[in-house]
């Protein structure tokens, strides 16, 4: 492992007016609205005879292959009519050298959202799109590019998860444009569904940043002013038009600690059925995401690979709404126990659950054992690793006794230690419990599956890496069986906004360096966890070769922010 850090100033970008948050609150309530007027300001048309149909949140392309890739784009008029379009694809920003193009049409019942799948494309090549509409109004242009077959050098990917809006500023979005990533990825939590004010409180949420709709989010209405709140900020117009982009889902798409049947933040007495409330989310989800749909009749399914020729597969995984089983609450069963009473344990390690559901472990299994790549990369919702701490550490919050007291005795001898010390390390007197139930440390047998075919992997000379988002944190995790054999690493990445740790650990009473210390030294498998900061994780392979880099920016509060980066490599 080697640990580089660099600071770099970013260019202070404008904090927005009054007047520029005014008018992208209308383009959100125009959304809403099935008769409003939308604004035409940030629009790219012309008005003719009283018509124009406004681009109010620009362009995005995703899932590139080889010879095609998912253009997107939302168009609007006054009249809400389908606005009908065509499509362009070029190797060049003025559109004098066209390679592609064809009709598609921005309509009520897709929320005036449009995709195409432009196909009969050239393999890694980099090209520039646009839409057209009939009265002569153009899209702002985006850039995409094809993924690469054969003998593969280098490949860079740019890795998010959790973008809260009211939480701050999408600075990591913009650090990522000038970095240099062919294909940007999105692990989950693209939106949040919560009312204005409740995450984060109204206290920590930024000034100019108001969840639209105010209201928790629950109808079709709600679902599509909350992507268009999102894709009506600068910075993710700008990055979704420098680079294609590969996502997937968590729970917030749809609801706090969802899985298959139901969600924390759901309630079916006021809200609905779940499954009323899912296949709104997962509808609204394929509208507004760049997303080419695998079964066009389950949009529930989104688990799907990308080859970058013989270098790396790419596998995006649901661990999310597909065929996650409930997962527990780390501090208290059905019955009212917790961690500190014996009863808890059966509950708590139910090894049985599963997480993937047993269809999508055997389309990875195939995936992976079919690819030709050096690489095999999944993209996962959360953190992997085996992350447990003792009982005595975790029900005391990670008090400064309960610490020092577990790390004294695990660092004496054993013929040196006290009767105390030796309950201290017993697991039968003192268990080590998850950090979270929510993370695959909930679902033990799904894990070690997983983990049994990343060592066969190992065994026929491919390598296994996971990135991860969901924590908040940034974490670079061994990946190991039951008996501490390594067979893959983990690239956790920290949030976009969202905070981590230094929430639930105020740091005044939690240093963040201190903080980062104690977890490393209680969890054998983290080699390296950052607490408190937020940015993006910047992942370059090679033949030889994972590196990330964990991009911190040092405000999400201001637009005007510099960068940090602390680089990780693994070899496999």
């Amino acid at each position: 492992m080697r640990i580089k850090q660099s600071v770099v100033e970013q260019p202070a970008a404008p904090e927005p007016t009054r007047r520029q948050f005014v008018i992208r609150m209308a383009s959100v309530a125009a959304v809403i609205s099935t008769s409003g007027v939308l604004s035409a300001c940030g629009a790219s048309g012309v008005e003719l005879n009283g018509e124009v149909a406004a681009f109010n949140y620009g362009v995005a392309s995703g899932d590139p292959l080889a010879d095609r890739v998912i253009l997107w784009t939302h168009a609007r008029t006054s009249t809400d009519q389908p606005v009908r379009m065509t499509w362009q694809v070029a190797t060049d920003t003025s559109f004098a050298a066209l390679v592609a193009s064809g009709t598609t049409a921005a309509t009520a019942d897709s929320g005036f959202t449009a995709k195409v799948d432009a196909a009969g494309l050239a393999a890694n090549t980099e090209y520039f799109y646009r839409f057209l509409a009939p009265n002569n109004s153009v899209s702002p242009v985006g850039r995409t590019r094809t993924l690469p077959v054969g003998n593969v050098a280098e490949v860079k990917l740019a890795v998010f998860s959790c973008s809260d809006y009211p939480a701050g500023y999408f600075n990591a979005y913009d650090a990522a444009s000038s970095s240099g990533a062919q294909v940007a990825l999105h692990l989950g939590d693209y939106i949040y569904e919560y009312k204005d004010g409740v995450y984060p409180p109204a206290a920590s949420a930024v000034a100019a940043r108001i969840s639209a709709p105010a209201n928790e989010i629950v109808t079709l209405a709600d679902y599509r002013a909350r992507h268009a709140l999102h894709k009506a900020d600068p910075y993710a117009k700008a990055l979704h038009a420098r680079m294609p982009m590969i996502a997937i889902w968590d729970d917030h798409e749809f609801a706090n600690n969802a899985w298959m049947d139901g969600a924390e933040n759901h309630d079916p007495a006021t809200q609905g059925t779940w499954a009323a409330r899912k296949a709104i989310a997962s509808r609204v989800y394929h509208e507004w995401m760049p997303i080419r749909s695998p079964d066009p009749a389950n949009l529930l399914k989104i688990y799907r690979s990308f080859d970058f020729g013989n270098l790396l597969s790419l596998h995006m995984l649901d661990t999310r709404i597909i065929g996650r089983e409930h997962q527990p609450d780390r501090t208290v069963d059905a019955q009212g126990r917790d961690v500190a009473d014996p009863a808890f344990l059966p509950y708590a390690f139910n090894r049985s659950r599963q997480l993937m559901g047993a269809t999508q472990q055997a389309w990875l299994d195939a995936q992976m054992t079919a690819s030709k790549a050096t690489w095999q990369i999944l993209g996962n919702q959360t953190v992997m690793a085996r992350i447990v701490l003792p009982a005595s550490v975790l029900t005391t919050n990670l008090s400064t006794a309960s610490v020092t007291a577990y790390l004294t005795a695990k660092g004496t001898p054993a013929a040196q230690r006290t009767p105390a010390q030796d309950d201290l390390l017993n697991p039968a007197r003192n268990p080590k419990i998850s950090y979270s139930f929510d993370s695959w440390e909930g679902y033990p047998d799904a894990r070690d599956q997983l983990f049994a075919a990343a060592a066969k992997l190992k065994t026929a000379g491919k390598k296994f890496v996971v990135l991860s988002g969901d924590s908040h944190n940034a974490w670079f995790n061994k990946l190991t069986l039951s008996d501490g054999t390594q067979v893959g690493a983990e690239f956790a990445g920290m949030s976009v906004t969202s905070s981590g740790f230094e929430g639930v650990f105020p740091p005044a009473a939690f240093p963040p360096a201190t903080l980062a210390g104690t977890i490393k030294a209680l969890v054998d498998d983290i080699a390296y966890i950052d607490t408190s900061r937020r940015g993006y994780l910047l992942i370059t392979v090679t033949p030889g070769q994972a590196k990330g880099e964990y991009v911190y920016v040092s405000s999400v509060t201001s637009s005007s922010y510099a960068t940090s980066v602390d680089t990780l490599t693994y070899a496999g």
